[in-house]
């Protein structure tokens, strides 16, 4: 089976070709990196407006790179949740047009779903189930129990911020550059936490929660970098800028902070991974997705918590980290052999529907 995939969901515009839900023919991806970076961040109507400029040349490449033609298709996905709408409704609009005018299924895709199958791309050793899975990235930080590629339930998710979030702000803060992740995770690489002027706090909610908040590292990382403000109201000053702070200084604070969030969301998933053998569904596997789970530390980290919990770790392969078609079309390949499709009236969501 050949399922072409789209992916509008946010500032990247992707389509890719996928043969049996793991063998990746063609993922192509148009970041709109350069049109955000003056900004700090992704402007919705900005992001939109790019999708209808790339879709069509992005979709052809894809399909120029897999050797195959519209008529070789078996299906056509798209995702179509969560996102930002405008960005979604350019996907979404455009593969109902394929699958109407080639007489294809149509497949609506959840983008937080997807990302936790990506690690199946391209491997010769699928996940086996049940599993815990962590889908950390810009917009999401929860676990999820996972039964199979179709069926999971989240078990844990943000209060507040995603890590990607934080660690875009953090990147700000520390003038480490843009796109945030891959900017400070290559500061962080240079620096040392235990140089750092203080350590950072890593907020775990009650002893039991499965729940994350990064909003207290951004503030305690705030005042790491511009110690406590002196005065108060209208007469508030920071003690220091960025500016005052040496290279050096930078990495270090950088290190701390990465180390802080990282081990964040290793703690979580020691004990989520104890909530489900007490329930009696021992994970058999720990699968990871999201753009952040590229970050150099949570690679390791995550290599060392399998080897402790005597589990197999499925990180994708960082082609497949950030958000791309090709675990789009694997996903959907999936519910084309369950016999699930979707009508002409399938929906841009700005909400993930996995419970």
């Amino acid at each position: 089976m050949l399922i072409l995939a789209l992916e509008t969901s946010c500032d990247e515009t992707a389509a890719a070709v996928v043969e049996d839900g793991s063998r990746v023919l063609s993922n192509v991806v148009h970041s709109q990196h350069d049109l955000h970076e003056k900004y700090g961040g992704v402007v919705p109507e900005v992001a939109s407006r790019a999708h209808l400029d790339w879709l069509t040349p992005v979709l052809r490449e894809a399909l120029e790179q897999a050797g195959v033609k519209p008529q070789d298709l078996s299906a056509i996905a798209v995702g179509n949740r969560p996102g930002l709408v405008g960005s979604l409704l350019v996907g979404v609009n455009a593969a109902k047009a394929l699958s109407w005018s080639l007489g294809l299924p149509l497949l609506g895709i959840d983008h937080v779903q997807a990302h936790l199958y990506a690690s199946a791309l391209e491997t010769d050793a699928p996940p086996r189930f049940p599993a815990l899975g962590l889908v950390a990235s810009g917009g999401h930080t929860s676990l999820y129990a996972v039964e199979s590629p179709l069926k999971m339930t989240r078990i844990g998710s943000t209060i507040d911020d995603a890590v990607g979030e934080a660690y875009d702000k953090a990147a700000v803060m520390l003038q480490a550059g843009y796109p945030g992740g891959a900017s400070l995770d290559k500061l962080a690489q240079q620096g040392d936490a235990a140089r750092a002027p203080r350590p950072l706090p890593r907020s775990l909610l009650s002893p039991e929660s499965l729940d994350f908040s990064f909003s207290g590292l951004k503030t305690a990382l705030l005042y790491s970098i511009r110690g406590f403000p002196v005065g108060k109201g209208d007469a508030s000053a920071f003690a220091r800028d960025i500016g005052d702070l040496s290279p050096q200084e930078r990495a270090d604070i950088a290190a701390a902070f990465q180390e802080a969030a990282i081990g964040i969301l290793m703690t979580k998933l020691r004990r989520a991974d104890a909530r489900m053998k007490a329930l009696g569904s021992a994970p058999q596997a720990l699968l990871f997705g999201g753009g952040v789970v590229a970050n150099s530390l949570l690679r390791l980290e995550a290599a060392k918590l399998g080897a402790k919990l005597r589990l197999p770790v499925h990180l994708p392969k960082l082609a497949y980290c950030a958000d791309n078609a090709a675990m789009l079309a694997g996903l959907a390949h999936h519910r084309l052999i369950a016999g699930e499709s979707d009508d002409l009236l399938l929906p841009a969501l700005p909400s993930s529907l996995v419970q």
